[in-house]
């Protein structure tokens, strides 16, 4: 097994650390939304890089970006400038990028069933839904007013509501209580949606069909 055949626990990990941490922090009201955001999303990038060693240059490239978001996030915890958000935004979307390459390269070019591979699925599937969160994040803030059933302070910054609508949206729930109401959201939204339903459609079938082929490789070796 190669070293990166041993990584994805630690991004699935970090994932959910950042999934449940955030609304977790902020119910409890322990500390102020810059400083959660800054903590969550630092854990994020210093955990999730891990995941990514044996993939020579695009770990590198990871290593990178984690470390510039980290200055990024404290730097944007600290100053009230719009601007030091957006840096930090980027920094994460950029290295979530770099995960999923690298997550989409471990789930459709393996040959077998591995546990490795099944967990690479589940990462792709929440990396994919935290960088359309981050997206719908940048689209409210640079356009305040584009989705409704956002609490007021949502165009500040990062908040567990943009998580929510974000799988909500990629599982086609659909619950109604937020939504897209201009061009360029709903656009988001609908591709976001499209997605969810092709990736689950493909990933069954496609794991479905390794495993036939394997069984039948076995019955005539």
């Amino acid at each position: 097994m190669s070293t990166h055949e041993k990584n994805f626990a630690w991004l699935l990990i970090a994932l959910l650390v950042f999934l449940i941490g955030i609304p977790v922090i902020e119910a409890g009201e322990l500390l102020p939304p810059r400083i959660i955001r800054a903590l969550i999303i630092s854990w994020l990038l210093v955990v999730g890089v891990w995941s990514l060693r044996g993939f020579g240059k695009l770990f590198a490239t990871g290593l990178f970006l984690a470390g510039l978001g980290v200055v990024m996030n404290l730097w944007a915890a600290r100053s009230p400038h719009a601007f030091a958000q957006y840096a930090s935004f980027a920094a994460l979307f950029a290295f979530l990028l770099v995960a999923v390459w690298c997550a989409a390269i471990q789930v459709f070019e393996g040959t077998a069933i591995t546990r490795n591979r099944l967990l690479g699925s589940i990462c792709l599937y929440l990396l994919l839904g935290v960088a359309w969160a981050i997206a719908y994040t940048v689209i409210e803030m640079l356009c305040p007013g584009s989705f409704q059933g956002f609490k007021p302070q949502m165009g500040q910054g990062w908040d567990s509501d943009w998580l929510y609508f974000s799988f909500v949206t990629m599982s086609t729930v659909g619950y109604g209580d937020i939504s897209p109401i201009t061009p360029i959201a709903r656009m988001l939204a609908y591709l976001q949606a499209v997605f969810g339903l092709f990736y689950i459609a493909i990933l069954v079938a496609g794991l479905v069909g390794t495993y036939v082929s394997n069984r039948q490789n076995e019955r005539n070796g």
